[in-house]
């Protein structure tokens, strides 16, 4: 490495590309082709495998900018916790912003299988510290049930329902979970 900055167009190359993965792994699975994935990003299919030299590497990409989201959400969430603000309304914000995602990430995870377990496992640690930190400031302000935990938190937001739930559904089920978990 030389240590220098990647040049603009290389970084935007790099974004269209996992962008375009995304997208078309969600919906036509991993069985997609790099030709499709550099025709949709709208580059050369050279400069998609300049960046990512397997499919594996441009799914691990994939998977780690969703992880990046989810531990900057809940860094956020934390953060504002200690500065006063209120865990009801923290954790309704972490289940609305995943609740977003859910469906594109449900199909990947799918498409993706080992690949995405392997990337979450490293991480699981780390999430289940800040979810304990939440918890513990939910119970302080009364705003959770007092029986649950951080790893009831994990659970319900493993069960997301993804896109094969219509919106009305997936918002009532939204609802449903944040009202049995609120004090």
């Amino acid at each position: 490495m030389t240590g220098r900055q990647p040049r603009a167009d290389a970084v935007r190359n790099r974004a269209n590309i996992v962008g375009a993965a995304r997208s078309l792994i969600a919906v036509r699975g991993v069985e997609v082709g790099m030709d499709d994935i550099a025709r949709e990003a709208g580059v050369a299919v050279g400069t998609v495998y300049r960046h990512f030299p397997s499919k594996a590497e441009l799914i691990t990409a994939i998977v780690q900018e969703r992880v990046d989201r989810v531990l900057a959400d809940l860094a956020g969430a934390k953060a504002r916790l200690a500065s006063g603000g209120s865990a009801r309304e923290e954790i309704v914000a972490l289940f609305t912003s995943l609740a977003g995602m859910v469906g594109e990430d449900r199909a990947l995870k799918v498409a993706a299988g080992d690949l995405v377990a392997q990337a979450m496992s490293k991480v699981d640690r780390r999430v289940m510290r800040e979810l304990d930190e939440i918890v513990a400031a939910g119970h302080r302000q009364g705003s959770l049930h007092p029986d649950v935990t951080a790893e009831d938190l994990a659970l319900m937001l493993s069960l997301l329902p993804g896109g094969e739930t219509p919106e009305p559904g997936r918002r009532r089920w939204l609802q449903l979970v944040l009202r049995s978990l609120l004090g």
